[in-house]
């Protein structure tokens, strides 16, 4: 009897063993994987997730700077002139309609 649970301790020790090999080899292929497929969108020029909202998040904020700009323009522009001259941010976008027209 003892010879059979000598028996089942090596093979239970075997297969532990054989299992801290398996997952060394599946870090160690997860680490080279990964540093390859840095290596290769590195030299595609991909941005990052974080990178493309950041310059998303810039753009947005640009937008909206613009648009505050282009009242502020108006409000002053109307105070100046009383409404009734032909003002700089009308023909701002008279000319942003003939850009949006010719696409």
């Amino acid at each position: 009897m003892q010879t059979k649970g000598k028996l089942f301790e090596d093979l239970a020790q075997l297969m532990t063993n054989a299992m801290g090999v398996a997952q060394g080899a599946r870090q160690e292929f997860e680490t080279g994987l990964d540093s390859w497929l840095d290596r290769w969108l590195a030299s595609r020029n991909l941005v990052t997730r974080d990178e493309f909202e950041s310059v998303q998040m810039m753009a947005r904020k640009a937008r909206e700077d613009n648009e505050l700009l282009a009242q502020r323009i108006k409000q002053l522009e109307q105070a100046q002139n009383g409404g009734q001259l032909h003002t700089v941010s009308a023909a701002m976008q008279s000319e942003s309609d003939e850009h949006a027209g010719s696409k």
